[in-house]
């Protein structure tokens, strides 16, 4: 029997999906509210499939993702998440992820979407794959720019923020008034639909700018 663990920080979604994956013959050895329980879960009781929602506290689901490449490499990563931006696929499938859903799949997509990733074999929810085609379709050695909604500078500042920086720091190292690094901040919040600086600052480190 396949033994998967579920890592979602909302108890009622991971009861629900206890109930579907169990229903489908899968056996959920462990649960988590957090990243950081999903890593000492999954050490703990090294399932086959580990359950990922992208947005957790302590630790974001790519964060685990990484994490369980050097502590559990047996484990294999499906996450099923309602982030669909590309940076954010594409900074999961970087970090090792196996398979990637989207949260309103159906009961039948989510237990073949865990048979497949035990099995090792890749898989990617509607709209999710094609996107994946195009990161591996672009020429070799070509870059793919993380948050192509921003423009240069403000990914500069987005930088230098997940580096720790204040704006006056940032301010003072792209020769700009602090009131324009304020402007661009607030400009950055919009474009990534977060709400405050600590949000912004983990979907860059997930896409691998700053520390």
């Amino acid at each position: 029997m396949i033994r998967v663990l579920i890592a979602d920080d909302h108890p009622a979604f991971r009861a629900g999906l206890r109930l579907l994956l169990q229903d489908s013959g899968l056996d959920v050895v462990a649960e988590a509210a957090d990243g950081l329980a999903a890593v000492e879960a999954v050490v703990e009781t090294r399932p086959d499939v580990a359950l990922l929602d992208l947005q957790m506290p302590h630790l974001t689901g790519v964060e685990v993702t990484r994490r369980l490449q050097e502590v559990a490499p047996g484990t294999r990563v499906l996450v099923l998440t309602m982030m669909e931006a590309d940076e954010t696929v594409l900074a999961a499938i970087r970090a090792g992820a196996w398979g990637y859903l989207l949260k309103g799949a159906g009961q039948e997509e989510i237990e073949r979407a865990v048979r497949s990733v035990a099995g090792g074999q890749a898989v990617y929810g509607p709209g999710v794959a094609e996107r994946v085609m195009g990161f591996f379709a672009a020429r070799p050695g070509a870059v793919v720019a993380p948050f192509p909604q921003l423009s240069e500078r403000e990914r500069e500042v987005l930088r230098l923020a997940a580096e720790g920086r204040g704006n006056a720091d940032i301010a003072r190292r792209l020769f700009l008034s602090e009131k324009t690094v304020r402007n661009h901040v607030s400009s950055i919040f919009t474009k990534l639909d977060v709400s405050d600086r600590a949000q912004a600052v983990a979907r860059a480190r997930d896409a691998g700018l700053g520390g």
